[in-house]
């Protein structure tokens, strides 16, 4: 499951050491398994978690938002939202509006047929995730969330 080699060094023979140098590789390639069901359940409707993340972002605004904001909303750089912009819009998910205040700036607002393709994207990303956490029982579950609090904690 981890192809995801540790920076530790693991001359310690303890099992709990052992696991704790696996540890950040396997949530990184968990991360990523999570993400392609993510993507194979969007891709059938055209969506991708990029697309949806701008979209719940635009949802969560409640008005139209500065490529800049959805940029740095979205954790890319400019260039990237601005072609994923171009390509949303081309499928009306989105439209391009003036801001009132800086002509130089460009906003992106929710059309309807955005807001049906995020109820959509919502709706299969929601049963894709009660499938995965199907398989996982509470106690496992909230010793995961323990766990990952307590590396969080160092931020």
């Amino acid at each position: 499951m981890n192809d995801i080699p540790s920076t530790i060094a693991s001359s310690e023979s303890d099992a709990k050491t052992d696991a704790r140098a696996t540890l950040l590789g396997t949530l990184v390639s968990v991360a990523e398994s999570v993400t392609a069901q993510f993507e194979r359940v969007l891709e059938p409707m055209g969506m991708s978690m990029a697309k949806l993340k701008v979209l719940r972002h635009l949802d969560a605004a409640g008005e139209p938002l500065p490529l800049g904001q959805l940029a740095d909303r979205s954790a890319c750089v400019r260039s990237n939202v601005t072609q994923l912009i171009d390509r949303m819009e081309g499928y009306g998910l989105v439209r391009r509006v003036a801001d009132p205040d800086d002509r130089r700036c460009t906003r992106a607002a929710l059309t309807e047929q955005g807001r049906v393709y995020l109820a959509k994207g919502n709706a299969a990303v929601a049963d894709a995730e009660r499938a995965m956490l199907a398989r996982m029982d509470v106690p496992h579950a909230e010793q995961i969330i323990a766990a990952l609090h307590a590396l969080q904690q160092g931020e």
